[in-house]
């Protein structure tokens, strides 16, 4: 019997060896080690082999010379640099080339493996660097191995001297360098293979070098040998380029002569790369879906996808209803594409996300969240149900999107920069772009934090840390903690750069894109419109995946970026991973890619030539270079109405890997707990939260012994984790089953579970107060080993009711120097040390020789706010028992009459308000509906400074140019929280307005900023006359003339295309940007406009450029205000130039600098 089992084996082996290989794309493994330029230079080659056929893989490392990865592989391109072969890397390398395929080094790589004698003679022992200069490489190719098109290469700085001077090489590319000839160009066949060097390729101008792109390719081509050129010329590549042939600067602009057709699925699906050892597989196309927006998948594993056919424009109603639908797609043979597809709900309009709740689905619809629901089995929705509203439809590309159920069982979810505007339970919220939480009815709704530009990208990972990717320029995020806690910090710690709620974590600038010309209207060569951040939560995948890849896709330049999550003290940095998926098919539109039931990552592919959404000019990017046409007609939704506008096709696809090992199937149901159970053991994150959800759904408490039996199992997978425990510990949670014995019991057992994410998870849902503290202290998860959980401890103090055993750990935290140099612990323990700081008193104000410890009780001592002309403090002070000192400088506009709101917190019952009507000044207290007001004469001048107070030692004081103008000591400071924001330049609307304004509440006027001081009134006596004194006007000194700039929206240009000053005067600039995007406003010397526009886009490649502002450190930047967010302003005070000139202001925010730029004229 074992006898024929081997000859079956063997019949099998020769069968599958006998079998004819299919059309194919080649692929070459293109490395980079050492090499800091290469990782672009591999992107632009990409493009020049992409379109003939040859997919590029990139590798940095030489880790990769691994015969097993490099049998994946046609060729290899080297473009290392003072690199090290070591034995077995040789060996592989060497076996690789000899067994039939190509390797082609280039330039620095022949002064890179000198400990290796092979690879130095076939790179004639490395050569000398001669410097600057032009050199012409004459091709004589007599084989016609090179494209027989390009007889020479001009190119410059390329002048080499080769330390030997024979070769047994076939040369093919010579020189004259310094009056002496030097071989260029040389090949070899080594065994069975093929072997090429090139020497060009130092300099960035090389490879934008058309013959030298020519020459490089054809080369490759040679090395790959005949049969892998008979395999990709039968897989019959399209050739639908719009483009001459003649490009060879993918990094520049070029006119766009028409719009590509379209091509079917399984054409285009020809020019999209995949990487090795995957397969992507059409699940539907149109005509049965059309324009995907989004995607879920139900308990059942069903796809459910959003067609928004509306979007971008429609708002028209088609019989009261809209265009777009819910379409729920099954594949019901199990051939893996779908073939039944049934309309859940129709006439939606401009709907950007689903997820699943209470036996229904939410849609985020503009201005609603809606409820909808299946109650008689049909799948087609028959109750409807608004659970909020107050989304704005102002930017249809900037509204609410990404709905996900948590880990906290909370709906969460993230929105761009049209934002919130509304009542929810009662109360009055107003946001921008950022993310936020709320409970599936609606309720307990949680604005979380504030992202930097307009968003629509959110991703978990399986110990529940949260990541956004934002369009412009920051595709990867990570937030640590609600915005709230980080209003106040702690300064200036050596070593820490602060960090924001939401942290860009990005290291890197480009994308890997196949297409010659990149059709971006700002950001270009980055991500500008990155959306989605969906991690690898499956183990289908190879293990670098799990959990540490996020898929971000980018519509404008079709691919799906891999962003390689990696860990950074408490949060997280990222790498760039190169592509799951990149095209040269200029309709492919990756808008949504996520990991499905089988593990497979799904993708929706919008499949439209048209990615870009609002009207965009010439001077930001030519039209003709973007689309194919120059006119541009605003419509509704603020995007540009065009016929091209595609409504007929749309993809989904999967992306497979070959050697899964997909062996999991569950039928959810809430009538059936033992397989939610077995469900929540998943190995697939999308599993176990529908399990979950479910579980909490049910409300039922009988699989209480269950998730406990899960969290006290101790064993972790592969990479560290428990997943399930996470589950049940949340699932427990959402029961309400905490203040259980046998629960508690188990989640304090959790807090030393090897895992760190189990011991993350118990320390978030365990109430932490007096009388649990020790039983949770002793576990010391307040100094865990895993950064990540000791943030999660600390942001739990801060989220809980203070007590005083706790000081014990802060004091403790406090000198642990790991909690100080960690950027993300330090403002999470300040936060803690904040809410428990009445019980921190007696150890904190004690001297003490911690220079943390100063530091922290200096910020402690010093609670102070800063706004612009018109700001809003999106978490609002707390103002409970504290003194309010509010001091600010107002200048009269144009010889306009003051008017509107200076600054307010509170409402009509409790709030303060210091405002201007009928040209008097007004400082008022509401408190309890008691209304106390103070208010100056007639005639206020055209500038003056004033100081607005309530303290508990002197009351309701207004000092105006250091001048009593009245005071009422009866008014004490409040004694409550106050509810509305804190804002300035303008109140809310009426319904939350501190009093009635004759005219409007905008102000009128100019105020370059405004000081909010807090301070505990039980502790600093607050001197009335020390604080008039510093405020007092110098009656001999010259007032600064204010300028006010603003962004005009949704244009990216200034509203000043020039200002004029005096030389030498006192300027006050006010930047104001009311824009979606961020600017800034940097004033540099005469004609240097090309020069710090080109500084600013080279430190694009440094991942610090976002904490620098986008300003470049040159020399040639006189001022600048900071990276001013949507909705902000900063004041800039400098001295004008004592020189006369014209002095350019850009904005270099990337991508802007060339359209966002206005002269500042310094006059006599």
């Amino acid at each position: 019997m074992k006898n024929i089992l081997r000859l079956l084996l063997l019949f099998l082996v020769f069968f599958t060896s006998c079998q004819p290989d299919k059309p194919r794309r080649a692929e070459v493994l293109f490395i980079g080690a050492g090499n800091e330029k290469s990782s672009n230079q591999a992107t632009w080659l990409g493009v020049e082999l992409f379109k003939s056929g040859i997919n590029l893989t990139y590798s940095d490392t030489l880790s990769s010379l691994d015969l097993e990865y490099l049998d994946k592989f046609d060729g290899v391109v080297l473009l290392v640099n003072q690199q090290e072969l070591s034995a077995d890397k040789e060996q592989a390398l060497k076996k690789f080339l000899e067994k039939g395929k190509g390797v082609v080094a280039l330039n620095s790589s022949a002064n890179s493996f000198k400990n290796s004698e092979w690879f130095t003679d076939l790179v004639q022992g490395g050569f000398d660097d001669l410097g600057d200069g032009e050199v012409t490489v004459s091709i004589a190719d007599a084989k016609n191995m090179l494209d027989s098109s390009v007889n020479n290469i001009k190119v410059n700085n390329e002048k080499y001297a080769f330390k030997s001077k024979t070769s047994n090489h076939n040369v093919i590319g010579t020189a004259d360098v310094n009056g002496e000839k030097q071989n260029y160009i040389w090949y070899s066949e080594e065994g069975n293979g093929r072997f090429l060097y090139q020497a060009l390729g130092k300099n960035d101008e090389t490879w934008k070098n058309l013959h030298f792109l020519k020459v490089l390719s054809s080369g490759i081509w040679w090395s790959l040998g005949e049969k892998v050129r008979r395999l990709v010329d039968e897989l019959a590549v399209p050739h639908v380029s719009i483009y001459p042939d003649s490009i060879a600067d993918f990094t520049a602009r070029y006119d766009v002569p028409r719009v590509q057709d379209p091509l079917t699925p399984e054409e285009s699906m020809k020019l999209i790369q995949t990487p090795l050892d995957f397969e992507l597989k059409l699940f539907a196309s149109e005509p049965n879906i059309t324009n995907p927006m989004a995607m879920s998948w139900d308990e059942r594993g069903r796809l459910w996808v959003i067609e928004a056919v509306d979007y971008p424009n429609n708002f028209e109603k088609i019989k009261g209803k809209g265009n777009d639908r819910i379409v729920i797609c099954e594949d019901t043979d199990g051939d893996g594409v779908a073939d039944k597809f049934t309309e859940f709900a129709k006439g939606l309009n401009i709907a950007t996300s689903l997820t699943f709740a209470n036996d229904g689905v939410i849609v985020s619809m503009a201005p609603d969240f809606v409820f909808l629901k299946d109650t008689d089995g049909d799948d087609v929705a028959d109750q409807e149900e608004v659970i909020m509203t107050g989304w704005s439809k102002g930017d249809t590309h900037a509204g609410p999107s990404n709905l996900q159920y948590g880990f906290d069982n909370k709906i969460w979810g993230v929105t761009g920069y049209a934002g919130y505007n509304g009542v929810i339970n009662g109360e009055k919220h107003i946001f921008s772009q950022g993310l936020y939480r709320l409970n599936s009815d609606g309720s307990d709704f949680e604005y979380l934090a504030t992202t930097g530009n307009n968003t629509w990208g959110l991703g978990m990972s399986e110990d529940n840390n949260v990541f956004i990717s934002t369009a412009n320029n920051t595709h990867s995020a990570f937030y640590s903690m609600p915005e709230k806690y980080l209003q106040r910090r702690v300064e200036n710690i050596p070593g820490v750069n602060p960090i924001n709620a939401i942290q860009k974590i990005d290291n890197h600038y480009e994308v890997h894109a196949l297409t010659p010309n990149l059709r971006q209207v700002d950001v270009v060569g980055g991500f500008t419109s990155a959306a989605g951040h969906h991690m690898y939560t499956a183990r289908d995948f190879p293990q670098s995946y799990w959990n540490s890849v996020a898929f971000v896709n980018e519509p404008t330049v079709r691919l799906i970026h891999n962003a390689i999550i990696e860990k950074d003290g408490a949060g997280f940095k990222e790498k760039d991973g190169w592509n799951l998926l990149a095209s040269s098919d200029e309709w492919f539109g990756p808008v949504h890619s996520e990991v499905g039931p089988d593990g497979a990552v799904w993708v929706l592919d919008w499949y439209n030539f048209i990615i870009q959404h609002n009207v965009f000019v010439p001077a930001q990017a030519p039209s003709e270079k973007v689309l194919p046409f120059k006119d541009q007609v605003g419509g509704p939704g603020n995007a540009f109405e065009s016929d091209l506008r595609d409504k007929k096709h749309g993809r989904v696809y999967r992306v497979v890997y070959k050697n899964a090992k997909h062996n999991e199937s569950f039928k959810l149901s809430k009538d059936n707990p033992k397989e939610l159970i077995k469900a929540l053991n998943s190995k697939n994150k999308f599993w176990r939260t529908h399990a979950q959800r479910l579980l909490v759904e049910r409300k039922k408490a009988d699989v209480k012994q269950d998730l406990i039996k899960i969290i006290n199992n101790k064993s972790v997978d592969e990479i560290g984790l428990n997943a399930p425990a996470i589950h049940a510990i949340w699932t427990l949670k959402g029961l309400g089953l905490l203040t259980d014995e046998e629960v508690n019991d188990a989640l304090l057992t959790a807090l030393s579970h090897p895992s760190a994410g189990v011991r993350k998870a118990a320390v978030q849902v365990l109430d932490l107060n007096a009388k649990s503290f020790d039983k949770i202290a002793k576990s010391k998860i307040f100094e865990d080993k895993n950064l990540n959980t000791r943030l999660a401890a600390f942001v739990k103090i801060a989220d809980s009711a203070p007590f005083a055993e706790i000081s014990t750990v802060l004091k403790a935290a406090i000198n642990d120097p790991a909690n100080a140099q960690d950027k993300w612990l330090s403002p999470a323990l300040f936060a803690a040390i904040q809410t428990n700081h009445s019980h921190m008193s007696n150890s904190t104000d004690q001297v003490s020789n911690n220079t943390y410890e100063k530091q922290i009780n200096q910020a402690l001592g010093e609670e102070i706010y800063t706004l612009g002309r018109k700001n809003r403090v999106q978490f609002s002070p707390n103002v409970r028992d504290k003194d309010i000192i509010i001091e600010t400088e107002v200048l009269r506009r144009d010889q306009d009459p003051y008017k509107g709101l200076i600054i307010g917190q509170g409402d009509a019952k409790d709030g303060f308000a210091l405002y201007m009507q009928g040209n008097k000044l007004f400082w008022e207290v509401f408190n309890d509906g008691q209304k106390y007001s103070i208010s100056s004469s007639d005639g206020i001048g055209n500038a003056f400074k004033v100081n607005a107070s309530i303290t508990e030692k002197d009351g309701l004081s207004l000092y105006v140019n250091n001048r009593l103008v009245g005071q009422m000591k009866e008014v004490k400071p409040f004694k409550k929280p106050l509810k509305s924001y804190l804002r300035s330049g303008e109140d809310l609307d009426e319904s939350v307005a501190l009093t009635k304004y004759d005219h409007g509440s905008e102000f009128i006027g100019n105020i370059s900023e405004i000081k909010v001081k807090l301070q505990l009134n039980g502790g600093h006596v607050h001197d009335h006359m020390h604080m008039a004194s510093a405020v007092e006007v110098n009656q001999n000194e010259a007032p600064a003339e204010v300028i006010v700039i603003k962004a005009i929206k949704d244009i990216m240009q200034y509203d000043k295309r020039s200002i004029t000053v005096k030389a030498g005067k006192q300027i006050t600039l006010i930047m104001e940007n009311p824009d979606g995007m961020p600017h800034n406003l940097v004033i540099i010397k005469p004609g240097t406009t090309e020069i710090v526009g080109k500084a600013a886009d080279e430190m694009l490649q440094a991942s610090s450029a976002a904490e620098k502002d986008y300003i470049p450190e040159v020399s040639e930047v006189l001022f600048h205000t900071k990276l001013v967010n949507p909705g902000q302003s900063y004041t800039l005070k400098f001295q004008a130039p004592k020189e006369k000139g014209e002095y350019p202001f850009i904005c270099t925010f990337p991508g802007h600098w060339r359209g966002m730029n206005g002269i500042m004229r310094v006059v006599d």
